[in-house]
């Protein structure tokens, strides 16, 4: 990864390490947060794949919104990040919990992961995951790798083994590449390499880290093997659709404003160019063949996501 800081974990001693693997070879119970949406819902359903339904919890705000995966079987419990007891309660007699990063923009978000870490280690468990982001650091333009990097430092100091999953970018290519099928074009600022991961994909990675006999420690990038450009998916769509797809540079100012005017909060115009202003840094350039091996197969490549849309 190409950034100014990276974060570099102690590893655990081997002893410790033999400990963990000897404990998932006698599975106690697997938690997983956020299992209402749509990253660990996938992944809930690769673990029932893996495990028996007893041994799998989830933690979600509404229970209601879970039912079906009570009626599978799974232990559904209220929890909250907000809610520390409610959180030690759903966490209970778990050997891991796997903790997706709050989407609660109007909360503390670090001061919410720390508090969900602080209820795990309570409840006892003996590892930690983390859902996390290729290029977490510190110092860098894009807002949420700082948070990461506060909740991977955090997890570090907790005292029980942990893992980072630095999952690529991943959601709705339709977000990522505005009106492309309408205008013809994929007109966005400036960008650089970066990885678009199949949020299938990271579901299924997590699922199988979560039932390795062999520990994961520490931050593991989970990316395609190379990382991509908007021109790629230009490049993608015109082989899809049959028609040429063009790359259009907008230069940064002139995009926030097009932006704005179309209705869209400056605020987040601004919080969408400096992932752009990331990627044409080199924040997301580096390549990592772990999600391949994890996979057992390639990763869904962008031609086959956008394949996945009602391209016209």
């Amino acid at each position: 990864m190409r950034v100014n800081f990276k974060f570099i974990p102690a590893r655990r001693s081997s002893k410790a390490a033999r400990q963990v693997t000897a404990a998932r070879k006698d599975v106690q119970m697997i938690v997983v947060t956020g299992a209402t949406g749509t990253l660990n819902g996938a992944t809930v359903d690769h673990l029932l794949r893996r495990m028996p339904p007893h041994q799998i919890g989830v933690s979600v705000r509404d229970p209601t919104r879970a039912a079906h995966l009570a009626a599978r079987g799974v232990r559904v419990r209220q929890g909250s990040y907000d809610d520390p007891a409610a959180l030690r309660h759903s966490f209970a007699d778990a050997e891991q919990v796997l903790l997706v990063s709050s989407s609660d923009l109007s909360s503390d978000v670090v001061a919410q992961h720390h508090r969900a870490i602080d209820a795990a280690v309570d409840a006892g468990a003996q590892r930690i995951l983390y859902t996390s982001a290729q290029g977490t650091a510190f110092d860098t333009p894009y807002p949420p790798l700082a948070v990461h990097a506060a909740t991977e430092q955090h997890l570090a100091a907790s005292g029980v083994a942990w893992t980072a999953l630095r999952n690529g970018f991943y959601g709705d290519p339709a977000q990522l590449l505005g009106a492309w099928q309408e205008t013809g074009v994929i007109a966005m600022p400036a960008d650089g390499p970066f990885s678009w991961v199949d949020r299938r994909d990271a579901a299924e990675a997590a699922a199988a880290i979560l039932t390795a006999d062999d520990p994961f420690d520490g931050p593991i990038d989970l990316t395609l093997p190379q990382p991509v450009t908007l021109a790629d998916f230009a490049a993608s769509a015109s082989e899809i659709t049959g028609r040429q797809i063009d790359r259009v540079v907008i230069e940064d100012e002139k995009w926030v404003s097009d932006a704005t005017t179309s209705g869209m909060p400056e605020a987040v115009a601004r919080f969408t160019l400096s992932m752009f202003q990331a990627t044409r840094s080199g924040h997301f350039s580096g390549a990592d063949p772990t999600l391949s091996r994890l996979l057992e197969r390639e990763p869904r490549s962008i031609t086959d996501q956008l394949n996945d849309l009602e391209v016209r």
